[in-house]
């Protein structure tokens, strides 16, 4: 069964920076896409970013491609997503999720989903 485990939320001025964390456990192969989704209130879970590293394959929503970098540290199993530029907007909170084989960014194609960090961005 693969553990998902969000860290590096927090509180930012507009304009700043916040890096999450995603420890990952439990896969079994090499061959996970990783994902970034997110959620604010009363609005439905979008998604971020994935990642498919065996393929060398970056995927990124609009509103955020070009401030937010996702990448993943095989050796350590963990993924991380470097978000600059902050903006109010992103107030949100965070979710990694991972699924195998292929890269999808529909949030019903992931399988496994960790708890969630949240990230608050102040004007």
């Amino acid at each position: 069964q693969v553990q998902l485990v969000e860290s590096g939320g927090g509180l930012v001025q507009a304009g700043g920076s916040l890096r999450l964390s995603c420890a990952a456990s439990g896969r079994t192969h090499s061959k996970y896409a990783m994902a970034w989704f997110r959620q604010a209130p009363g609005k439905e879970r979008e998604f971020v970013a994935a990642i498919f590293s065996s393929d060398d394959i970056e995927l990124y929503e609009a509103s955020v491609k070009g401030r937010f970098t996702i990448s993943e540290d095989t050796t350590n199993d963990t993924v991380y997503l470097q978000m600059n530029s902050l903006k109010p907007e992103d107030t949100a909170v965070y979710y990694c999720a991972a699924r195998p084989f292929f890269i999808v960014t529909a949030r019903d194609g992931y399988n496994y989903w960790g708890r969630g960090t949240q990230v608050t961005v102040s004007s």
